[in-house]
């Protein structure tokens, strides 16, 4: 073998013994520690992925739940449901002019006053107005806070449009007035109705102007009202036995009444009952 050939054969050994020297030293001084395999990320990025579900599961279920209902009835009688953040998520009407308003309206997802402004700036509406029909507003809440703030806005909605009036309740009544097919607002003004006339029907009360009501409710309480003085004026008691007074009282719509210490004749006309 050649001299050169052999330098060159030592110098590679010696390449290889160093290697093998390096790879002891190393693995002594790191006890022999392997790098540990790539830790997947998959997991977590599938927790991740599951948690931002939930959040926007958690988020529609919030902003989609209706809280709170504005009723407004004039003549279209409709009801605004909003949300907690006072966003309208749906209109309902509840009689021919509510249903041909509602579908006219464009107020979903809108604050509420600006949905109430639309409304009382509706053709429909403000031709009610012009004509002096009443207006009325109910605020159905049964947070406390959230029913005066809802209510101090349309307030302020309705300010300058005639007869309006607003008010807040809560909504132990609202079920109620939807299973007869009315409004909040409507509602509450056939209870006070049907108070003075026991054979007034949600029906009737859904096809009238909230005036024609009010009328009618004045009118009531005041033949009422007039039937009671007429009755107690005119028939003279004889204590509290049953003899008959002196005489009958013809009081304004009311039948004959015979002093028992009170009255025992019945209305002879409808209107004329007393309650």
């Amino acid at each position: 073998m050649s001299e050169p050939l052999k330098e060159a054969l030592d110098q590679v050994r010696a390449g290889e013994e160093l290697k093998e020297k390096t790879r002891a030293f190393l693995s002594e001084k790191t006890r022999g520690y392997q790098k540990a395999p790539a830790v997947s990320r998959r997991p977590a990025l599938s927790a991740a992925a599951c948690v931002l579900v939930l959040l926007c599961l958690g988020l529609w279920k919030v902003y989609f739940i209706p809280v709170s209902v504005i009723s407004i009835d004039i003549n279209p009688s409709l009801e605004l449901s909003l949300n907690r953040f006072d966003r309208v998520l749906s209109v309902e009407g509840y009689n021919e002019d509510g249903q041909a308003l509602a579908q006219a309206l464009d107020v979903r997802f809108l604050n509420y006053r600006d949905a109430v402004e639309q409304v009382l700036a509706s053709p429909a509406v403000a031709d009610c107005l012009a004509r002096d029909e009443y207006l009325s507003i109910a605020v159905v809440d049964d947070d406390a806070q959230r029913q005066q703030a809802l209510l101090a806005g349309v307030q302020s909605c309705a300010a300058g449009h005639g007869q309006a009036h607003c008010y807040a309740a809560d909504g132990s009544q609202l079920e109620e007035a939807h299973h007869a097919g009315l409004s909040y607002g409507k509602y509450q003004a056939y209870l006070e109705l049907s108070a003075l006339d026991g054979d007034i029907t949600p029906q009737q009360v859904q096809s009238m102007t909230m005036r024609e009501i009010r009328e009618l409710i004045a009118a009531l309480s005041s033949s009422a009202g007039d039937s009671a003085q007429d009755g107690s004026s005119q028939s003279t008691g004889q204590g509290p036995g049953t003899g008959s007074g002196q005489g009958s009282a013809q009081g304004t719509g009311s039948g004959q009444g015979y002093g028992q210490g009170g009255h025992h004749g019945e209305s002879g006309h409808h209107y004329g009952q007393t309650h």
